[in-house]
Formats: C-alpha cells, sequence, structure tokens
C-alpha cells in the first residue's frame, strides 16, 4: 500500500515541503531513497524501538521510503516521526485520514516520546503558504509555531498521541497563544541608565545611536564603563514590531537557540561573542550552515568588547553585511542568505596599556604602539561606524553625588518618537526602517544642508581628512539629531555635533 506524509527541510530560515512516499509489498527488505544522510538513514533502528513500545512494529515485508524532492539532501533526525506515521499507515496499523494535510516533524527516542527540532516557526508559516490545515509538532516547539494564524498547531509528548490522533480520538488539541500577552512584559530591563553616574556625553552618543540605529564604538581605559553601557543600550531601543519578533524567533529557531516552550522573541538580542570567535561562528556557515552572532543579533545589538583583541579577518567579514545587511553563506551546491541587520557597538582600549590620553595615569606603551595597536582595525571598518566617541574615567565626586540619572524608560520615550518621525519617512521604501539603513539616494533627498552646513562640512573634510563613506555617516547621524529635535531640517549645531562623533578620523589621533 503506498501512502504519503509530509515533513519540511529548513535551509536557511525557509522551509521547503518534503514529501515522504512509504509502499509497502510483498518481500523482505528496507529501502529508503531520496539523498538522506546519516542521520536519516539510523531512523529505521529508532523507528523499530520506538513502535514496539506500544506494541506496533515495522512489517516484516519490503518497505521502500522516497522522499521528494530527491535533489535536495535531508538531514538530521526530525524526519522520524512522518516516516514512522507512514510506515505504521502503508502496513495498515493505522488509520491515514488527514495525513495529506497535515506537516508532520520530531526526532523519536527508543522509548517512542518526541524530542524538539529546529526550524519550527519556519515549518509552520511555509505549510500555511502551501495550503495545509494543520501541524503536528514535538510539545516544547508547539506554541513557537501557534503564533502563526490559520493553522492548526498540534503538540505531542509521544508517537501514541500520534497515532490516536488519527485514528480519530483527541488526544491532542491545538495550541493557542496570547501574542498580547507575549510582548506584555517586554520593556522591563534589569540595567537601567539610571544606575550610571556621569559620562554625560556617552550617554547621548548611546541615545542618538539607538534613535537612528546607527553603529557606535567607545574608546576608553579600562573601568571607564564602556561595557556597563553598552549592556544597558537594549533597555533604549524601540520594542520590537511583530513583523520583526517573527523574523527574530525563525532565526534563533534555525540555531536552536529558542528557550523551551516559548512562542515569541519579544525583546531585542543582545549578543556578545568572546574575541577568540571564529568567523564562521561569527558570519554563521559550516558543513550543516547555521546562523552566526551577525544573524543572531538581526534586530538587535552585537557587541564586541576589546575590538582590536578579534582576529583581523573575523573583523574584516563583517564589512560586507554591515552595508548590506544580510549574509551570503556559498557553497559549491547551494547558497544561503541570513538576515544580518544589527547594530554593532564595539569598545576598545586606546592603547596596549590602556592609559592613552588618560588624565591622571601615565601610558607606558613604547613609541609606536599605540599606532600600531589601533591599526588592527581597517579604516574601511572604521568607515562603517558612525559614532565614534571617547570614554574619560568618572571623577569621585560625580561618583558619590546622591542624583539620580535618567531613567531608561525616559530616553526610550525620546527615542521611539524619533523612530516613529523614521518610520513615516520611510514607509514608502521596503526593509528601511531607520535612517542608518538609507541608500545613497534617499540620504540625497532627505540630508539636504544650506550653505552653512556646507561650509563646516568642507572645513571637517579638509581638517580632519574624512572619506565619502565617512561623509554620509555624518549626514545620517545629524539626520537623526534633528529628528530627535523633531526639526525638520538639518541645521548647522546638528552637523557639528555629528562631526564630533568621528574620533579616529582626526589625524594625529593615537599618534
Amino acid at each position: 500500500m503506498l501512502i504519503k506524509t509530509f515533513g519540511s527541510a529548513v535551509y536557511g530560515i525557509k522551509a521547503t515541503t518534503i514529501t515522504i512516499e512509504v509502499n509497502v509489498s510483498q518481500g523482505i527488505n528496507f529501502f529508503m531513497v531520496g539523498l538522506p544522510d546519516n542521520a536519516v538513514k539510523e531512523s529505521q533502528q529508532r523507528i523499530e524501538s520506538a513502535l514496539q513500545t506500544f506494541g506496533y512494529k515495522i512489517p516484516g515485508k519490503k518497505v521502500v521510503i522516497n522522499m521528494a524532492p530527491a535533489d535536495i539532501r535531508k538531514e538530521g533526525s526530525a524526519y522520524d516521526l512522518p516516516l514512522a506515521i507512514g510506515i505504521l499507515a502503508a502496513s495498515e496499523q493505522m488509520q491515514n485520514t488527514g495525513l495529506e494535510r497535515c506537516i508532520i516533524m520530531g526526532e523519536l527516542s527508543l522509548d517512542g516520546t518526541i524530542q524538539p527540532v529546529k526550524g519550527a516557526l519556519s515549518i509552520a508559516l511555509q505549510a500555511k503558504n502551501e495550503g495545509f490545515k494543520s501541524c503536528i509538532l514535538p510539545r516544547q516547539n508547539a506554541r513557537e509555531a501557534a503564533v502563526v494564524d490559520g493553522i492548526d498547531v498540534y503538540g505531542a509528548n509521544n508517537i501514541k498521541e500520534v497515532i490516536d490522533f488519527f485514528d480519530g480520538e483527541e488526544s491532542l488539541k491545538p495550541v493557542c497563544v496570547d501574542i498580547n500577552a507575549e510582548f506584555m512584559h517586554n520593556d522591563e530591563y534589569e540595567a537601567d541608565f539610571v544606575d550610571v553616574k556621569g559620562q554625560e556625553n556617552v550617554k547621548r552618543a548611546m541615545e542618538i545611536a539607538a534613535a537612528g540605529g546607527h553603529n557606535i564604538i567607545m574608546i576608553g581605559p579600562p573601568g571607564g564603563g564602556k561595557t556597563m553601557l553598552s549592556k544597558r543600550l537594549p533597555g533604549i531601543l524601540p520594542p520590537l514590531t511583530l513583523e520583526e519578533a517573527l523574523e527574530t524567533t525563525k532565526i534563533h529557531s534555525v540555531a536552536g537557540k529558542t528557550a523551551k516552550d516559548a512562542a515569541l522573541i519579544t525583546r531585542r538580542p543582545f549578543r556578545s561573542p568572546h574575541h577568540t570567535i571564529s568567523d564562521v561562528a561569527l558570519v554563521g556557515g559550516g558543513s550543516f550552515p547555521q546562523p552566526g552572532e551577525i544573524s543572531l543579533a538581526h534586530n538587535g545589538v552585537l557587541f564586541l568588547d576589546e575590538l582590536p583583541e578579534f582576529k583581523r579577518t573575523v573583523l574584516e567579514v563583517m564589512r560586507q553585511p554591515l552595508e548590506d545587511r544580510v549574509i551570503t553563506i556559498s557553497r559549491a551546491r547551494f547558497a544561503i542568505e541570513y538576515p544580518a541587520s544589527f547594530m554593532l557597538v564595539a569598545s576598545m582600549n586606546p592603547c596596549p596599556c590602556g592609559f592613552y590620553n588618560h588624565p591622571e595615569k601615565k601610558c607606558v606603551c613604547a613609541p609606536g604602539y599605540v599606532q600600531r595597536y589601533l591599526s588592527r582595525i581597517s579604516g574601511p571598518l572604521l568607515d562603517r561606524i558612525d559614532i565614534h566617541i571617547e570614554v574619560v574615567p568618572v571623577p569621585f565626586d560625580k561618583l558619590s553625588e546622591q542624583r539620580a540619572s535618567e531613567h531608561s524608560r525616559v530616553i526610550r520615550e525620546r527615542v521611539i518618537l524619533a523612530r516613529n518621525i523614521q518610520k513615516e519617512r520611510y514607509k514608502e521604501y521596503k526593509g528601511v526602517h531607520c535612517n542608518a539603513q538609507m541608500s545613497s539616494k534617499m540620504l540625497r533627498k532627505y540630508c539636504v544642508i544650506d550653505n552653512a552646513g556646507q561650509s563646516i562640512m568642507k572645513t571637517a573634510m579638509q581638517k580632519i581628512g574624512l572619506s565619502a563613506r565617512a561623509y554620509d555617516r555624518i549626514l545620517k547621524v545629524s539626520r537623526t539629531i534633528a529628528d530627535l529635535e523633531a526639526s525638520q531640517n538639518i541645521q548647522v549645531h546638528h552637523l557639528a555635533e555629528a562631526i564630533q562623533y568621528r574620533s579616529l578620523d582626526r589625524e594625529g589621533w593615537g599618534a
């Protein structure tokens, strides 16, 4: 008897429906074709043991399984459940009513319990797009997939529950998720700017970076507060929209990074990889391609502490995704694209000892060491960082004062107002939500400056020696400063403030 069940293969963050054809006929053998990898081929032993637990068996006949389309490699153990259900239905050990309208995925343990899989949200979205009525997934993945409207998602603990479901027993109920409840507490952060004493200029730079989605680098001695300030940045970023939350959750789901029984990621990600990270771990890839840290930081923050300590090759591979906001992993037989629209927040010491330009402590670095240390970060990479800000140690009188600083929620309100202005401005442009994402054409339209502004920019270009890319970055930052003031036009003082955020472009810095 020939039976078809349906599973799903996830490539990048997109899913492809896999048709599993099972034919049981006269003879004794077991064949599996359709380009399965070793993990899929090993499913026979897992299925056999799981079925025996509940009194079922693989029939002692000729079993031929084809996984179509045959030109796509099937990887992983998540096909155990649809394969087992197909074998039972083809051997008439269970009913097959409704199999053609259902996507089934799950890894089987030897006792028949169903283990979680990766990419549940992508699977549910693709199932809905292709007209399937339901999905049966492991219980741990059900809430994640249930955020997709228009398709029933069932969470199963073991294979017996799935068998009973197709035999007409009401063993499984559709999982429901309240989206509004998921977003209810997404603005509560433990780290708050109210705890930061002094550093008003740095907090101002962080506010501008958050308001326009700009990349920022902080330069200062050890203990100046660079890491502390960076960890408070997510608390002033605008909340995720549902569209952004779905996109972020898809990436984390594919990487297997979602929490158990989680429905949606409702907070902007904050990723902080160690400086020993490899190229592949940062940008993604591998023999079985997975998203890297830059994709896991999509719609959030990627924090690189002690930037010069990262390997040069690791830093250079970020140049393209910083511009294009996607990363393409190319192999001989396929290419996978992962989103990578993140805010880069970096910190570094000004020299190897950390005390160059320190107001009190003397730098002990040998001549030339400072410039050699700074040169570990290439000019093209620095050009792609919009805001450079120096962090100086906080004096004792600032540390000991009792006056409270501004709360993150207050700063966040100003950031949201500025983002709303940008959202309205770029509503006609797909994929553009903030000033940092402006193209050259949009820059000419929305960043027009008057004669006085042209004069100050000309002076800055000549004295600081700015590149054309740095010129564009200054215009974008000045547009954000104007938005924070709800100013329709870019004024001279907006440009002047934006220019001062190019510390590392100044001639002689670090010499």
